[in-house]
């Protein structure tokens, strides 16, 4: 019998844990913390769940970073649009990350910081 994670087997956890990122969207923070809390969780019981778990973070912390320059492009009107192109490529490589994950493979995403090795 494999090892469920929350209840799912390992490739849907995966495919969730990328997922939920879009939590952001409904909850404030959510997509912050949820994924995180999903990583640190289940970590040390499967190496697939802590590589996907460092690409997740990784990408969190430039999406993070990007999303504060473009906050303050604001001000000089620039910024808006690159928060409207960021947050369509943002949610683009998510699912794209997601489908990836769910095929059992492992996609970092362009652009990231790799600051969690």
């Amino acid at each position: 019998m494999s090892q469920k994670y929350w209840g799912m087997e390992e490739k849907v956890f995966l495919t969730l844990m990328h997922l939920s990122q879009l939590a952001g969207f409904v909850i404030p923070f959510g997509g912050l913390i949820l994924p995180i809390v999903m990583w640190v969780t289940n970590k040390d019981q499967s190496t697939a769940i802590n590589e996907h778990g460092k690409v997740i973070v990784n990408w969190l912390i430039t999406m993070v970073i990007a999303y504060a320059i473009c906050f303050v492009l604001t001000f000089v009107l620039i910024g808006a649009l690159l928060m409207v192109i960021l947050l369509v490529v943002h949610i683009v490589f998510i699912i794209i990350a997601a489908i990836k994950a769910n095929n059992g493979e492992l996609w970092p995403y362009p652009f990231s910081l790799t600051l969690v090795k």
